[in-house]
């Protein structure tokens, strides 16, 4: 019993530790001073949640604590927000009501508890229409208060940062919905450190051993990194000690993820990345006015050290991202031959890039309210797509997605109004931003004063005209040209409400041919039609007669007229009988399936493979890739590569249907992979290629694609292989050929 009294003892010493840190944090702010109120919080979820632990064993107020240190430290919110991140699971796993927490401790604290208690369970439950109804909730109660939003994705960082005490499909559902969803929205609220820190630990649970990987390959090329960046930096600290201003230079390195981002999208090793390093360079400005000037003063000044890259200024000092970014980026070659990226900015600047939206509370008076402008903007492009019913959940993410992560591009007006986009928006996309009544109407666009198709997609500092007709109708090629989610969603709510209009006037219509003909209209009826028409459904067929796509006719008298006579052979069939096809009818009866058990890790051995399970075209899964295994409506397994978009979509929309799986092969089963080859053409190659293919590793080529254009070749060659060794093997063989300058696996 006394250790049961000790280790009590220790689990309160813990927590009130834990606790007091948080305070300590707190009073080191430049918030009003509440502490009475955090106090209050904290007694209060600790006797709330007393003897629940975590999966780890720690107790469970540790989590809440934890999540509200983020809040304070990180993100740099105040005593509300601090409160509410240490009540966040109280109304969910306890028995209090929001009601009880308002009457405690107001109704700012109470209605964010219950904004975060609402998209609680991830945002997701189990059927995807529930997740996307989950999604709304969450961004609409993200438009009554930010700090929803704020304290969930803090609740999300620790969740991934204890990520491992789970079980692994868990951990793949929620490493996947962070990549999907949360990464981005920290992104574009601006909090640049947590997207980073999020994005690097759902690929660690991904892809353990890439991760790893790259990580060994850092730490071994890190002293060569620090002396260039001594070696860099040394003539521009000179240059700034002149100018007197007060500064500090940090180097940057890549993230693990967007290091493996990069060699996947361009097909090239780690060895091949040149922009590991960046340099930033944060200055306090001689005064606030002073700010902007400093950044192209400093910007001027270190150009005359090093060459800088003719295209690769980025200026969001005078045009901020929407998330509320600023800086200067620049690119200078250095003494070594390889060009280094400049971030120049202010302590303010710094601030709004790591903290975000967050950061403006600090910069302003008395600590004002959230910063208007962009969030607000942003705000009321959700409410807008939220207006308009939704039928398909799956819809609604992709299209808050679209808008909501992408990057923007600037546009003009003809009156040379500046307008932001988000990037690959259409002259489609900027027709309807202006207004839907323009978008509905409209033919065409003059981009630069020359005539452009809707389609085409607009670059910053385009200056775009829309022009209209009133006999212009919504095309329903017009969803493909789109890409905005506002254009998208209003596009099909009036493409919907003219399908139903259509859809009326094809029902009259056909009511009345069976009037003429004298038919009763029987379902059968109906679907022999729609059989006539290739049409899949009663609705399809409705709309089709509606819009004069399908005029009854002749040919539809005549399908009906034989009916008779049809259903008389069928009388004949059945009664001489037709034995053959009941036969084929038992054979199908289905063998009883096993049950799969989703907690555990699924074996992938070879006759499982062979009898069970279903490859993803998608991506091509072989062993030795990181997979998992997708349960889909009919109980097949399907295993998909874990970096794969497709079932991207299926760990955030299905995450209760993922099942972890592992590889459990002998060299029996081949599997097709498709290896892309780039070099310098000369006589012979092609010889060779085949010789280390063939003759040394004894693979099978299923085909060869190779061309040559102006003595540079490239080719894609299709092979049979058994797991990832021997991909590794051929690249490798292949590497050592002379004049061969690239091999890398790719999708198809």
């Amino acid at each position: 019993m006394d250790t049961e009294n000790q280790k009590e003892i220790a689990e309160e010493q813990m927590i009130e530790q834990a606790f007091q840190e948080l305070l300590n944090d707190y009073l080191a702010t430049k918030h009003r001073k509440r502490i009475e109120i955090i106090t209050k919080a904290f007694n209060f979820a600790n006797q709330a949640h007393k003897g629940i632990k975590r999966r780890s064993g720690e107790p469970y107020i540790m989590h809440p604590i934890a999540v509200a240190k983020i809040v304070c430290n990180e993100i740099g919110l105040g005593s509300t927000s601090i409160c509410a991140a240490l009540l966040h699971d109280v109304v969910e796993d306890t028995d209090y009501t929001v009601e009880d927490i308002e009457n405690i401790f107001g109704a700012k604290i109470a209605q964010i508890v219950d904004g975060l208690t609402k998209i609680s369970g991830g945002i997701f439950g189990d059927r995807a229409s529930a997740q996307a109804e989950n999604f709304k909730k969450l961004l609409l109660t993200m438009s009554d208060d930010i700090r929803v939003i704020l304290i969930k994705i803090a609740d999300r960082l620790h969740n991934m940062r204890t990520l491992g005490s789970m079980l692994p499909n868990k951990q793949y559902k929620i490493a996947g919905e962070t990549l999907y969803i949360y990464a981005p929205l920290a992104n574009r609220l601006g909090l640049y450190k947590i997207k980073t820190e999020l994005e690097n630990l759902s690929f660690k649970y991904e892809h353990p051993e890439e991760y790893q990987e790259i990580e060994e390959k850092l730490n071994a090329t890190a002293a060569e990194r620090d002396k260039v960046f001594n070696e860099f930096t040394a003539p521009i600290r000179e240059q700034l000690d002149k100018m007197g201003l007060k500064y500090r230079i940090l180097a940057r390195v890549k993230s693990i993820y967007s290091i493996w981002n990069k060699m996947q999208t361009k097909h090239v090793p780690f060895e091949e990345i040149y922009d590991l390093l960046a340099v930033r360079i944060i200055f306090e400005p001689r005064n606030m006015e002073e700010e902007l000037n400093d950044c192209f003063d400093i910007y001027v000044s270190i150009s005359k050290i090093y060459k800088p890259h003719p295209d690769r200024l980025r200026d969001w000092v005078s045009h901020p991202k929407a998330n509320g970014y600023q800086a200067l980026h620049v690119t200078l070659m250095g003494n070594n031959g390889q060009w280094i990226e400049v971030q120049i900015r202010s302590e303010r600047m710094n601030d709004v890039a790591e903290q975000g939206f967050a950061a403006h509370w600090k910069y302003k008076e008395g600590g004002g309210s959230e910063d208007e402008g962009e969030l607000e903007k942003w705000l009321r492009t959700i409410k807008e797509i939220l207006d308009d019913p939704q039928p398909d959940a799956i819809d609604f993410l992709d299209t808050i997605k679209l808008n909501l992560f992408a990057s923007e591009i600037f546009v003009f007006t003809p009156k040379g109004e500046l307008k932001t986009m988000p990037q690959n928006s259409t002259a489609l996309d900027f027709a309807f931003s202006l207004h839907t009544d323009i978008g509905s109407h409209c033919i065409g666009a003059k981009v630069n004063h020359k005539l452009v198709p809707l389609s085409h997609k607009l670059q910053s500092g385009d200056q775009v005209e829309i022009l209209t007709s009133k006999s212009q109708r919504v095309q329903p090629q017009w969803e493909v040209f789109a890409t905005t989610a506002r254009a998208r969603a209003k596009i099909a709510a009036i493409l919907r409400k003219e399908r139903k209009t259509f859809q009326k006037e094809g029902e009259e219509l056909l009511n009345e041919f069976f009037k003429e003909e004298e038919i009763r209209p029987e379902a059968a009826i109906i679907e022999k039609l729609c059989k006539l028409h290739n049409m899949k459904n009663e609705e399809e067929f409705h709309v089709a007669i509606g819009n004069k796509t399908i005029v009854l006719g002749d040919a539809d008298k005549n399908e009906l007229k034989e009916k008779q006579s049809s259903n008389w052979m069928k009388y004949l069939t059945f009664s001489f009988g037709n034995n053959n096809k009941d036969k084929q009818q038992e054979e199908k009866e289905p063998q009883e399936k096993e049950k799969i058990n989703t907690k555990q890790i699924l074996k992938l051995t070879e006759d499982a493979l062979q009898k069970k399970y279903i490859m993803a075209e998608c991506c091509h899964p072989i062993p030795g890739d990181d997979v998992l295994g997708y349960m889909d409506e009919n109980d097949r397994i399907i295993i998909h590569k874990r970096q794969c978009p497709v079932a991207a979509k299926l760990k955030s929309s299905y995450g209760n249907r993922i099942i972890a799986t592992e590889w459990d092969t002998h060299k029996k089963l081949s599997f097709l992979v498709y290896i892309y080859i780039k070099g310098i053409d000369n006589v012979g190659l092609l010889n060779e290629i085949t010789q280390v293919i063939s003759r040394q590793l004894s693979v099978n080529i299923r085909k060869l694609n190779m061309e040559t254009d102006d003595g540079i070749f490239e080719g894609k060659v299709q092979l049979y292989v058994h797991d990832v060794e021997d991909v590794k093997a051929i690249c490798n063989n292949l590497r050592k050929i002379p004049n061969i300058k690239s091999v890398t696996r790719v999708e198809n």
